[in-house]
């Protein structure tokens, strides 16, 4: 069953969390480490489903704990948990084909940030519906980035003003994303560039600070404090 949060919404979130997680060191699938007493994908579902537009949930889970998730998140939210792929693009399209054909706006979005507001959901799903076909919340660069070659010999500084660190969820209009995953030829690490490689322009529109990815050991620490100054949603 599909689930229906709010009638009135038209925005389905999709979730991948099927990824290993390596670099957050041993421990099972990373959306299932535990913040705070609870996994990662548990935070995170409860942001999204906090957020008013949000109609539609839609978790990719490794196959093998497709019945432990769905356990997991059914006193949280109404989902659809399906069996997600070896990679991360192929978790999104298996989700994405178990979303209604008449939900107009879909949002991509990683159990890692788990710490995400529902504010900022709101916000790139107001974009999308306001015309844009594809929307990317971001923060600036604000270290100094260098442009290393050969023996690891600096050829130059990058000027940090024109790059921006990009955060999920990412939005689309329903067509486009699935335009893009249908043209799919490359395995890239986020949605936003399977829509650049069809000539969809991406807008930016500004991220948050929460929205922190958790993918090594300190970021857990880091989420850990930010844990108990987040406002937990409703």
């Amino acid at each position: 069953m599909t689930g229906q949060l709010n009638a009135r919404g038209d925005v389905a979130v999709l979730v991948p969390a099927a990824g290993a997680g390596l670099r957050l060191g041993p421990g099972g699938p990373k959306a299932l480490r535990m913040l705070g007493g609870e996994p990662l994908l548990a935070h995170a579902v409860r942001r999204v489903a906090a957020a008013p537009s949000v109609r539609t949930i839609v978790v990719a889970a490794p196959a093998a704990e497709v019945a432990a998730v769905r356990a997991l998140l059914s006193p949280i939210a109404d989902v659809t948990v399906v069996p997600g792929g070896a990679e991360r693009q192929e978790s999104v399209a298996s989700a994405l084909a178990a979303v209604p054909r008449d939900v107009a706006i879909v949002l991509v979005h990683d159990a890692a940030r788990a710490l995400t507001p529902p504010h900022l959901i709101e916000s790139v799903a107001a974009a999308v519906r306001d015309g844009l076909p594809a929307v990317v919340p971001v923060l600036p660069v604000v270290d100094t980035i260098k442009e290393v070659g050969p023996g690891e010999v600096v050829h130059g500084t990058v000027d940090r003003t024109v790059l921006r660190s990009v955060q999920t969820p990412q939005g689309f209009r329903h067509d486009v994303l699935a335009a893009a995953h249908a043209a799919a030829s490359d395995l890239l690490t986020d949605d936003a560039g399977l829509v650049e490689k069809i000539g969809v322009a991406v807008t930016c529109v500004p991220g948050s600070e929460l929205a922190l990815k958790i993918t090594r050991p300190l970021d857990l620490v880091l989420a850990e404090a930010l844990l108990g100054l987040a406002d937990p949603p409703a």
